[in-house]
């Protein structure tokens, strides 16, 4: 089954392209040159940042899944660890992979000094709706989420 050797890595500048297409499948199309500035700046960021990502075994450069986590200090809620992406490619799901990229920003978490580890999933992932509870996961709210556009700044 794809993804049962897969290797757990820390992300690469090189996974640029291979991290666009996933988050493509995730539901937010971006171009691979676009990815790449993203990825810098993150990679820039290893106090507050992390990207793990399921290199298949082979090691020809294609990703089978990604988890993205950041270490933030908000008003309301102190300092605490947050999973702001996490996908598997399509073709490689329903064989751990999943669990594993999820301890990898578990473990990630902890070493920041994380007492727990936080996650937004949108509601048409059904399957997500079992998936994070079978990893202790416990629902903390439903909420609605609003984007205003605005116009650069000066216009």
């Amino acid at each position: 089954m794809a993804g049962t050797a897969a290797r757990i890595r820390p992300l690469r500048r090189a996974d640029a392209a291979q991290t666009a297409r996933l988050c493509g499948q995730l539901g937010y199309p971006v171009d691979a040159a676009t990815m790449a500035m993203r990825l810098a700046a993150v990679l820039e960021r290893p106090a507050t940042h992390a990207v793990f990502v399921a290199g298949d075994a082979a090691d020809d450069g294609r990703l089978l899944g990604l988890v993205a986590v950041e270490w933030r200090l908000t008003i309301e809620a102190g300092e605490q660890a947050e999973i702001v992406a996490m996908v598997v490619d399509a073709d490689a799901r329903r064989c751990g992979l999943g669990r594993r990229l999820i301890d990898a920003a578990c473990d990630w978490a902890r070493r920041q000094g994380a007492a727990g580890v936080c996650l937004r999933s949108n509601v048409l992932r059904p399957e997500a709706r079992a998936f994070y509870p079978s990893l202790g996961f416990a629902r903390g709210k439903t909420q609605h989420v609003y984007v205003k556009p605005l116009a650069p700044a000066g216009m």
